[in-house]
């Protein structure tokens, strides 16, 4: 009966929570809109942002791979400084794919919110021939969008198995500060290169998806 109720308690908050998300999104476009920015442009504005993020994030995998290559490369030295340097590049890493996971989640958002609206209001045209050319926008829209956002979610999905690859190194340095355990690690560097080139070009695609989405949504008139 406890357990019942509980669970019963946990689902309204939840509910309670998801209502004010959307109740908050709701007079965030609204304002949005009464200051003359519509969900069009809201959707634009926030495929830039994701394209800046994924920028950003592919910049940064880069430098950590160099230092994790240059880590492998010990000559001797201080270990210690070392390991500091690799968990510094895997910290920044992780910080740029948290941000990149919520750029795209606030493109998913504003895309749903401008679909639903544009879908709903083609009921509203009174003009068959008017409507019709709404409705055949909307679908091209849709199909740009689709497009990309298959683009991005690609890119993602290779995220968290770098970030998975590249915290195992720095966790076994950070036990094992010793050359024998660099010597060790030189067989995962190959892997680790790898992986991160393929989400490197995952990612330089999706960027060029969003400039093609952007442009095209710049020029598309409506």
């Amino acid at each position: 009966m406890k357990k019942m109720l509980s669970r019963h308690l946990l689902l309204a908050a939840l509910l309670i929570v998801m209502l004010s998300i959307l109740g908050c999104q709701k007079v965030y476009y609204g304002t949005m809109e009464k200051l003359g920015h519509h969900k069009r442009d809201i959707l634009v504005d926030r495929v830039s942002d994701a394209r800046d993020a994924q920028n950003e994030a592919k910049d940064q995998f880069a430098s950590a791979l160099d230092e994790f290559t240059t880590v492998l490369n010990y000559d001797g030295g201080e270990l210690e400084e070392k390991y500091k340097k690799l968990d510094a590049e895997y910290k920044k890493s992780k910080s740029k794919a948290d941000a990149v996971h919520g750029r795209i989640k606030d493109v998913k958002r504003v895309a749903q919110a401008l679909f639903e609206e544009w879908e709903d209001e083609l009921d509203e045209y009174t003009s068959d021939s008017l409507r019709q050319t709404s409705a055949q926008k909307l679908k091209q829209t849709e199909k740009r969008y689709g497009k990309l956002i298959s683009a991005m979610e690609n890119a993602e999905s290779k995220i968290d198995p770098v970030l998975a690859a590249f915290k195992d190194q720095v966790l076994f340095l950070k036990h094992n500060l010793n050359a024998q355990a660099i010597a060790s690690l030189q067989d995962e560097l190959g892997t680790l290169e790898n992986e991160i080139g393929i989400l490197i070009n995952e990612m330089e695609k999706s960027i060029e998806e969003a400039d093609v989405f952007i442009q095209q949504m710049t020029l598309q008139e409506y």
